[in-house]
């Protein structure tokens, strides 16, 4: 209860009122006039009504405390173990808190809200969310439901912005023990075919087994070898980029016996393979008019390194000019074909025919050199169905057709043949979705037998045009006509002959991008991209395996025939794999470093500090068979100076909530009205004396 005054003028009114009135009754108590003190008494009493004294009485409602409970339900703790722990305490710390009725917990479930690249457990940010809209009186503690593995801890207790203890209950188990392994150093890029070395190290988390981890490494899921590595040392490992593109290195290292978890006993490293520049050898038999268009598309890409001969003048020529005299340039065939072979990435016969210039042994060089990974494009013109045939020499055993000695002369629109609208070499090729196809027209075709590998693209009454096939570890195409310069001279409108022949020779050269059946998967965010390219049927449903051991199947939709494709999103980072029939792809969601994954053991020692700081308790809830212990929670009045040690202080508040104001005017009605009549009275009585 408190008094005030509620004055029915200003205050200035009535101070000059009083004034007044002071002044007149100072005077007339001077002067000694007669019941001067009774005016002066009925003064104060108007002045007292004017100013309207008021008893107020605030009637107040007691607030109730504020206990956050934060619930870490982070990637770490998405063991099964882990999960029933803290639902079990969950459960068994409502029912506590529901005994103080005065208490009122705010339940905070923090998880991967699906937007972070590098994912890691921020509680003590959900805690300041929870609580931004409480007075810090109000809060009467704090609750980590959590691992340990915390990675927001404020520096001090006076960044939490309230007094009043935090405490932790930790799920897992005691001296836990996990295996991990991480990437030291990695380069980004390398050069393909160039000796790298990238640093990991094996992490033994918790109690060590003082025995060298078997690391296994694969580069893009094919064995690279195995590694025997000190836990807690770096170790390296040398290895070449095998191709152009993004290149994957997977590390893993077997699980060990009751360790937490094997989500973190692999680690990749995403490569970029750089080729150098590309070492193409052409060779034209004769001078032609499609002879440049080989050569301009080849000189134009800066990344190839191009050898170009053209046979003028053939052994057979003998036209008496001396030896001396001539300006041409021997063809180097020992040089090119023996001692350098190895180091050209394709060669191309373009319409070459067999006229003595290379020794037969050469051949087989050619030959071989395509069997051990080598490539080779024929570019066919009439002289392949002739008696000069290279299908007559021994390179023949790696060539995917043979020519029945026919040549086709007849207009004709080249088109994709069923096969040829899945490959990736010719899907989607400008003008060929129209019928006829909107580009120029071809006169001439080279006959040849049933051939070997896929034929793509076909002349006129479908016999094969472009032919593409594999033999051992190399690669062979075969162009069955010389007319392609027609496209790029614009004949009829041209044809997309750029995109055709920088396609073949990249398919060619094993570019990944352009493989026939391939699955590849990518990360966009937090949403899996999977690429199926096959030329055969439907593929069956991909299959997911998630970091945290989980499987699931994704249908794949045709997007472009041979081209399947599914998005997945999902809330886990990590290491995703993927699977299709014979075919697996990995692929890395979120950050390779982020500090989730770093450490998955149950601790202590990172949250310790604080609660120290805040007079708090750490308490393990796994009861060691199956069970979880609670400790007891202690409401307190007034500040927490001690900690207890089997006990949750927390802090009752004294806050309270104004529901409304009981005024009593000490002046108003009958009171106001005596106290003036009192007055007049006395005045009216004592002059009448």
């Amino acid at each position: 209860m408190t008094f005030a005054f509620s004055p029915f003028v200003p205050w200035w009114a009535l101070g000059a009122l009083a004034a007044l009135l002071a002044l007149v009754s100072a005077v007339a108590i001077w002067r000694g006039i007669r019941g001067a003190w009774f005016r002066a008494l009925a003064a104060a009493a108007l002045l007292a009504a004017i100013a309207n004294p008021v008893m107020l009485q605030e009637q107040r409602d007691r607030l109730s405390t504020i206990v956050p409970v934060v619930v870490d339900r982070s990637q770490s703790q998405q063991t099964p173990e882990r999960t029933r722990m803290t639902d079990d305490a969950l459960a068994a710390l409502t029912r506590q808190l529901e005994r103080f009725p005065q208490i009122e917990p705010r339940i905070v479930e923090v998880k991967d809200d699906g937007t972070s690249d590098a994912p890691s457990t921020r509680l003590f940010e959900a805690l300041s969310s929870a609580t931004a809209d409480v007075a810090p009186a109000r809060i009467g503690g704090a609750i980590m439901l959590t691992d340990g593995q915390i990675h927001d801890i404020p520096a001090s207790a006076e960044a939490l912005g309230f007094d009043a203890p935090v405490h932790g209950l930790l799920t897992g188990r005691e001296n836990e023990f996990d295996r991990r392994i991480e990437i030291v150093r990695a380069p980004r890029f390398g050069i393909v075919n160039n000796d790298q070395e990238l640093t990991f190290r094996v992490f033994d988390d918790g109690r060590g087994t003082g025995q060298a981890a078997r690391v296994s490494v694969t580069i893009n899921g094919e064995p690279a070898g195995e590694v025997d590595a000190a836990p807690g040392q770096e170790t390296t490992f040398p290895f070449k980029v095998p191709r152009g593109g993004n290149n994957v290195l997977e590390f893993s290292v077997a699980a060990v016996p009751d360790e937490v978890t094997d989500a973190n006993n692999r680690a990749i490293h995403l490569i970029e393979g750089i080729r150098e520049n590309l070492r193409v050898l052409l060779v034209s038999g004769e001078p032609h008019a499609g002879e440049r268009a080989w050569r301009n598309l080849l000189k134009s890409d800066a990344s190839v390194d191009l050898v170009h001969f053209t046979i003028l003048r053939p052994p057979e020529k003998q036209d008496g000019t001396p030896i001396n005299e001539l300006s041409l340039i021997a063809f180097p065939t020992r040089e090119l074909f023996v001692e350098k072979i190895e180091d050209f990435d394709l060669i191309i016969f373009d319409r070459y025919q067999h006229r003595g210039v290379l020794p037969i042994l050469y051949y087989d060089y050619i030959a071989e050199y395509v069997r051990k990974g080598g490539a080779l494009l024929i570019a066919a013109g009439p002289e392949h169905a002739g008696e000069d045939s290279l299908a007559l020499t021994p390179l023949a055993s790696v060539l995917p057709a043979s020519p029945t000695g026919d040549v086709h002369q007849a207009a004709y629109f080249p088109r994709l043949s069923e096969e040829g609208k899945r490959h990736p070499v010719t899907r989607g090729l400008d003008g060929s979705a129209a019928e006829p196809p909107q580009w120029g027209r071809w006169f001439r075709s080279i006959d040849v037998g049933q051939p070997q590998g896929n034929t793509i693209m076909t002349a006129s009454d479908n016999r094969p045009l472009l032919v593409l096939n594999r033999t051992d570890e190399g690669r062979v195409a075969m162009l069955l006509s010389d007319q392609g310069w027609l496209w790029a001279r614009g004949f009829e409108n041209g044809g997309p002959h750029v995109s055709l022949y920088r396609r073949i020779a990249h398919w060619l050269m094993k570019e990944p991008e352009l493989e026939e059946e391939a699955l590849t998967a990518r990360a966009a965010g937090r949403t899996i991209e999977i690429n199926r390219q096959t030329i055969g049927d439907a593929p069956e449903p991909a299959t997911i395996r998630y970091p945290s051991g989980k499987t699931e199947s994704v249908p794949l939709t045709q997007s472009a025939p041979g081209l399947y494709r599914a998005e997945k999103p999902t809330d886990e980072t990590g290491l995703f794999t993927i699977t299709n029939g014979e075919f697996s792809t990995l692929v890395h969601v979120g950050a390779v470093d982020a500090a989730e994954f770093k450490a998955m053991i149950s601790t202590a020692s990172l949250l310790q500090p604080i609660t120290e700081a805040t007079r708090g308790l750490i308490s393990r809830v796994d009861n060691g068979n199956g069970s979880i212990r609670m400790p007891d929670i202690l409401p307190v009045r007034g500040p927490i100076r001690v900690a207890d040690e089997r006990r949750m202080l927390l802090r009752l508040t004294d806050e309270t909530m104004l529901r409304g104001i009981d005024t009593l005017p000490l002046f108003a009605g009958f009171a106001g009205l005596a106290a003036l009549l009192l007055a007049v009275s006395a005045m009216w009585w004592r002059e009448g004396r």
